[in-house]
């Protein structure tokens, strides 16, 4: 799963896990912080794939140039063969 840090709290993760879903959600700085605060007790780093995050990055722009097009955004398109030829 792909996400961005807004969904990095613990219990997303670990339910996730729980259901085998490889996790690819950087951590924010806040919870770094805390980590590094508590030592040794505070776990280890977030396994993160780099190479997936960039991907994930791609997607997302994706998807909002898709949402700043009008004929999208708004439906004024009435024909699904028009709205298809629109979005690619």
């Amino acid at each position: 799963m792909l996400a961005d840090k807004a969904y990095s709290a613990k219990a997303h993760r670990e339910m996730l896990r729980k259901r085998n879903i490889q996790v690819v959600i950087p951590e924010r700085s806040d919870q770094v912080a805390n980590r590094k605060r508590r030592g040794r007790n505070g776990g280890r780093p977030v396994d993160l794939d780099k190479e997936a995050c960039k991907r994930r990055n791609v997607i997302e722009r994706s998807f909002n140039t898709l949402k700043q097009w009008r004929g999208l955004a708004t439906r004024y398109d009435k024909l699904a063969l028009t709205c298809r030829g629109g979005a690619v």
